[in-house]
């Protein structure tokens, strides 16, 4: 990236700002990027690896992700970031070749930037995918099925129309299960996404039993014995 273009500084910032998490081990790529973001009015949170991202992409309108990751391939967290909700994925990378694009898109990615790039570049970019993807992000703000709602604004849960108080942990699982209702979801996919890098069994199944039972029902989270966990018929 070159932050030192001529003119960059002058981009006329937007009114009301998105907020974007940057996925970004370099330590100097991160500190151009982020405050270059900042600079044009967004409000950026910074991930430095996969696990981090996984636990706060939850949060983000726009992910901006490179590749080279210490602990995850990148191609890997745009995966599980694409199968649980449609927030818009950009890939700025140093892998440059044809099939590193086609993988990148394939796993996900609304759009692939190669490092270096240009801030103006990148800005124009953001700008057409946020265009494109307003309208189906709007929709996806709100999960609906028989009885539970879940509501990823207000980070708020009902279930008969009654609030049901959760942990920020169990809320990501719950929304995990009712954005993909009718599919097994297998239980290290689960753990990957929720819990990032560093898991147990038994903190699924605990976290399972916790939410059948603030639900008021053993029947609103299936075990599929030996593969994992779908939303029940609720």
């Amino acid at each position: 990236m070159n932050p030192n273009a001529a003119g960059e500084r002058d981009l006329p910032v937007r009114p009301s700002g998105w907020r974007v998490l940057v996925v970004e081990s370099d330590r100097g790529d991160a500190r151009v990027l982020t405050q270059g973001l900042r600079r044009q009015g967004h409000d950026v949170s910074l991930a430095k690896n996969g696990s981090e991202a996984l636990d706060a992409f939850g949060g983000a309108e726009l992910v901006l992700i490179d590749l080279d990751l210490p602990d995850f391939d990148g191609l890997e967290v745009c995966r599980s970031i694409r199968a649980v909700c449609d927030t818009p994925l950009i890939v700025v990378t140093g892998r440059e070749s044809e099939l590193d694009r086609v993988l990148g898109l394939q796993a996900g990615a609304d759009d692939y930037l190669v490092k270096p790039y240009g801030f103006r570049e990148l800005m124009a970019r953001i700008e057409a995918v946020m265009r494109r993807i307003t309208p189906r992000s709007t929709s996806a703000d709100v999960v609906a099925h028989g009885r539970l709602r879940i509501d990823m604004t207000s980070r708020q849960v009902t279930w008969d129309g009654k609030d049901v108080q959760l942990t920020p942990k169990e809320f990501k699982l719950l929304h995990l299960l009712a954005s993909q209702p009718g599919s097994v979801i297998p239980r290290k996919q689960i753990m990957v996404r929720i819990w990032g890098g560093s898991w147990s069994l038994r903190t699924l199944d605990t976290h399972v039993s916790s939410l059948r039972s603030k639900l008021g029902t053993s029947e609103s989270i299936i075990t599929v014995r030996g593969v994992g966990f779908r939303l029940g018929d609720v």
